[in-house]
């Protein structure tokens, strides 16, 4: 446990900067009809506003969570922070479309740098229990909060100060967040002598998934038998593969493999996979028919996430005491059934002339099982695991996280799409439901692996603490 002075600050800066990442993830998408006028881009090309982010996010998280462990939690956090500024500001400047998707690449490398190091923070300062559960629900309450936010924000600023407003609001948040690092943050420990940095298996993990996320982002536009997009998948394949076999073969690797005997990361991982693919794409979905089915303007669609924002609160409460009193397998559980429900519930509610009420018990229910399930995988991802590697198990949880969002969102798409060439109006209905009902049956499979962690709890190994381990908490007190 690293030693720490004010948590409560500590928690409010991590807490802090999940919601600057959070706001991001979803402030781009209102402001995306006016980016692709303003900027110049075509209809193939506008998704690189958001492609670009992901690609970047997915492939670096693994380089990321390492750096954190070698380099310093406190050093990277603010690194990560400065990037993320800086590159919104560039975003923001940006007139043509070559300069906007390199900023939004630089951004996705500072949330790849900024998400393991704020876990490793948690999940090192905070006691593995009651306490560490707390300030995950903190964190992930944040991150609920700033998802549904995002949208709100996006519009009232599209709406009234255009679309750079989107890219420059990041700038004073991420570079101020910046600046109380280092009231909030301890410093580094002295890096241990004779760890080397393991360059081989940085090179080819970062390039193997940047191009395997690459290639599942362009797969539904260019086609999936497309030379680019079966050279990015298996380069990507061929290069992961080069990985794991120089990890099992360096004595200090970027991503030790006997991290994988936990049991606990290797479930959460995962989970994770699941539920970006599936939770995650429920932001898209949704947005898509309120502008494009209702012509809702940027405003209002803001708005009609509030609900959202508030339900994801309460959820990641509710899940903060349901961790410590029935532990992570069942709180894990009810969220993804929870929120496999909703999204049937929402599918059903879909209509070409349906009102906003209709939609809200889906939006409840999902974002209620989002709010339970999110911390409890993060939770679980972190559970005996040694503190010299916190940042990349962090790392490999994210890492599933991002690709599985890529790959579910253009697996739901190309259902959606099926059968229909349209892009606005009632046309699109039949689609979107579709693809609900498919992303509430994949979350299933999320269930399935859940079921996977052991209950109760066992002792760490002595070799790390990197054994099968469950997060069978104490009960909080009321």
């Amino acid at each position: 446990m690293t030693k720490r002075r004010g948590t409560g600050l500590l928690l409010a800066l991590l807490a802090f900067a999940q919601f600057i990442s959070a706001i991001d993830y979803n402030i781009v998408y209102v402001a995306l009809p006016e980016i692709g006028r303003d900027v110049g881009f075509d209809a193939h090309s506008l998704q690189w506003v958001v492609s670009a982010y992901a690609v970047a996010y997915g492939g670096f998280l693994l380089l990321g969570g390492r750096m954190a462990d070698l380099l310093g939690r406190r050093r990277m956090f603010t690194t990560a922070l400065v990037l993320y500024g800086l590159a919104s500001l560039a975003g923001g400047l940006a007139t043509g479309p070559g300069v906007l998707v390199a900023a939004r690449a630089v951004q996705g490398l500072g949330g790849a740098l900024l998400l393991p190091a704020t876990l490793s923070l948690i999940n090192t300062s905070f006691a593995e229990g009651a306490e560490r559960n707390r300030a995950l629900a903190v964190w992930g309450g944040a991150g609920a909060v700033g998802l549904a936010l995002g949208s709100l924000l996006g519009g009232v600023l599209t709406n009234y100060l255009g679309w750079e407003s989107v890219f420059y609001v990041n700038v004073p948040l991420a570079l101020g967040a910046a600046a109380v690092a280092y009231q909030a943050i301890g410093p580094d420990p002295s890096r241990a002598q004779g760890r080397s940095f393991d360059v081989t298996g940085a090179l080819s993990a970062t390039v193997g998934f940047t191009a395997l996320v690459f290639g599942v982002v362009q797969g539904p536009e260019a086609g999936w038998t497309s030379a680019q997009v079966l050279s990015a998948l298996i380069g990507g394949l061929a290069l992961v593969g080069l990985f794991l076999t120089v990890e099992a073969r360096t004595a200090h690797p970027l991503m030790p493999l006997r991290l994988l005997r936990n049991r606990n990361l290797v479930a959460a991982m995962g989970v994770t996979f699941v539920f970006m693919g599936t939770f995650g794409a429920q932001y898209y979905f949704f947005t898509l028919y309120l502008q494009n089915v209702h012509h809702y303007s940027a405003m209002a669609t803001g708005l009609a996430f509030l609900p959202s924002a508030l339900t994801g609160m309460a959820g990641t409460k509710a899940s903060e005491k349901l961790l410590g009193r029935v532990g992570t397998r069942t709180t894990l559980t009810a969220g993804l059934l929870l929120g496999a429900a909703g999204m049937a519930v929402l599918a059903l509610a879909l209509s070409p002339t349906g009102g906003y009420p209709a939609l809200l018990p889906g939006v409840i229910l999902l974002s209620l099982g989002q709010g339970l399930g999110w911390t409890a995988m993060f939770a679980a991802a972190g559970t005996g695991v040694d503190a010299a590697h916190q940042g990349i198990a962090s790392a490999m949880a994210s890492t599933t996280q991002q690709i599985g969002s890529a790959v579910g969102l253009a697996v739901l798409i190309a259902v959606a799409s099926h059968g229909t060439h349209a892009t606005d109006g009632a046309a699109l209905v039949p689609g979107l439901r579709t693809a609900g009902f498919t992303a509430a049956a994949l979350t299933l499979l999320g269930v399935a692996i859940a079921l996977t962690l052991r209950r109760g709890s066992a002792s760490r190994t002595a070799a790390g603490g990197e054994g099968d381990a469950e997060t069978a908490t104490p009960a909080l007190s009321a």
